[in-house]
């Protein structure tokens, strides 16, 4: 497929996804979501990519969605568009996802960026859900998963009056993972993708579903899922070969099995 609003590379066991539409600041239109559910499909399938990186431009990450594209929608027309389908499949996505924010994360930008599993914002960024100032709310995640990461008092701020919060505050609140100098955004969060690329495969797909799972079950509930992910992973050639290269005092090579 050949994409118009993002562009893709795989480099050492990365798939890098960079949104690529800079004259309106990367805002998030249908296209440019269909592509990114099609790239993410691909590296789903890859076996050479074990982490994907989703990245912007210096000026902004994402400012948002496409304002002129939802300016005459009716409720039917979002219906009918099945609005966040593609934002549903970012939650159903297996491998590890980080997001290398540098500008403006806001409104979809921002719950784009907290879709990902690990988030790295340069310096001088900035994230927040505006869309109260255009008479709505956020839609894709903006209510559900800031109150997770930042808390209700935070969000409802955030949310309530609009206003938008530093990479450094973000960093305070557990919103995001480190801040960087903006030049070393994309070396550190190459870094941290090839590092967690190199990881075995299936045990950090199932550390990934607990965690996830954490959030919307019970510490009972989310125990058995998480003792039951750990049996299994005994039955995988990684466990064996992290083991014994642990043993063995060399570094592991994992498959994947």
């Amino acid at each position: 497929m050949a994409y118009q609003h993002i562009l893709v590379t795989k480099i050492k066991g990365v798939g890098r996804i960079q949104l690529d539409r800079p004259d309106v600041l990367n805002a998030l239109n249908l296209a440019l979501m269909d592509e990114l559910v099609h790239a993410l499909n691909e590296m789903e399938r890859d076996d050479e990519v074990g982490c994907i990186l989703l990245c912007g431009n210096e000026h902004a990450f994402a400012a948002g969605a496409d304002i002129f594209e939802m300016l005459d929608a009716t409720t039917t027309d979002l219906l009918v568009q099945d609005q966040f389908s593609a934002w549903d499949r970012l939650s159903e996505v297996k491998k590890p996802m980080i997001a290398a924010v540098s500008g403006m994360a806001l409104g979809g930008g921002c719950e784009l960026a907290m879709a990902c599993d690990l988030i790295l914002a340069a310096e001088g960024s900035s994230f927040g859900q505006p869309e109260i100032n255009l008479g709505v709310m956020p839609g894709a995640g903006g209510t559900q998963r800031l109150v997770r990461s930042v808390g209700k008092a935070k969000a409802m701020e955030m949310v309530l009056l609009g206003r938008p919060i530093t990479a450094q505050e973000a960093y305070r609140l557990g919103l995001i993972n480190e801040v960087v100098p903006a030049h070393q955004l994309e070396e550190e969060a190459m870094k941290w993708a090839q590092r967690l690329a190199n990881k075995a495969p299936l045990a950090v797909r199932l550390a990934k579903e607990s965690i996830l799972k954490s959030m919307e079950s019970t510490l009972a509930e989310g125990l058995d899922f998480e003792q039951k992910c750990f049996y299994l992973l005994f039955a995988t050639e990684d466990q064996k070969e992290g083991m014994r290269a642990f043993v063995e005092k060399r570094r592991p090579h994992f498959h994947g099995k």
